[in-house]
């Protein structure tokens, strides 16, 4: 799951500020607009007054800015909530997120008998990276391996970045046997696409466990049990 970085702070901006530069006296709606609200609101046809009609008007006017106010509010918020999910630096879930995802999908496990599996990646020394590279160079290469697992998975799958040098992968409706397959086709992609930082390629290896997503779990075991995974493959590799 890749998170795009749309406009939805920009766009609700906008239509604020084409509310504000609006006209402070705006057309009176049309006579039948008002008769259609009069009716509505209960009014007898014998009391509909000039000054009854002037304060159909305003309550018109006002039901309108209330609903521009609100298309706004909820631009505002679906962009907060993006923002809230997304990780800091790559254009992937962060922590947050991918447990709240990992939730849902042990539901469905529950719920349909939907099997769903999780990758749990670590890169191995990192901090040799930064050290060699610097913090650019370094996010670098977490972009760049975060750019080839989102290639290799499809759009109901779900990446996230869940640590400085972690990454997590959901597969929906995958074994444990099927997703251990996948996660050495990943293994293979990562390796045959080394990153490549001002011209130099830049190799880094990684260890990863995989878990299957059952009924009856809990997000945090099921992530401590891919966790614990990862660390014996990263243990046997040394």
């Amino acid at each position: 799951m890749r998170i795009e970085r749309t406009g939805g702070t920009a766009r609700a901006e906008g239509a604020l500020g084409a509310y504000a530069r609006a006209p402070a006296r705006e057309a009176a709606p049309p006579p039948a607009a008002v008769a259609a609200t009069a009716s509505v609101l209960g009014i007898p046809e014998e009391e509909f007054t000039p000054r009854v009609r002037a304060a159909i008007v305003t309550l018109m006017h006002e039901v309108e800015r209330l609903q521009r106010e609100n298309e706004v509010t909820r631009a505002r918020l679906e962009d907060i909530a993006r923002s809230a999910d997304q990780d800091t630096l790559l254009p992937v879930l962060n922590r947050r997120a991918f447990v709240r995802e990992v939730g849902r999908f042990i539901a469905f496990a529950e719920r349909y008998g939907t099997p769903s599996s999780l990758i749990y990646f670590d890169l191995n020394e990192f901090k040799l990276v930064n050290d060699a590279h610097g913090h650019a160079g370094g996010d670098a290469v977490l972009a760049h391996f975060a750019d080839v697992i989102l290639g290799q998975i499809r759009d109901t799958d779900v990446l996230a970045r869940i640590g400085g040098d972690e990454f997590g992968v959901i597969l929906a409706h995958i074994t444990r046997d099927q997703a251990a397959r996948k996660a050495a086709s990943l293994t293979r992609a990562l390796q045959g696409r080394p990153a490549i930082w001002k011209g130099r390629t830049v190799p880094v290896g990684f260890s990863y466990g995989v878990c299957e997503l059952r009924a009856g779990e809990n997000a945090g075991a099921v992530m401590a049990q891919a966790d614990q995974a990862m660390y014996r493959q990263k243990r046997a590799g040394k």
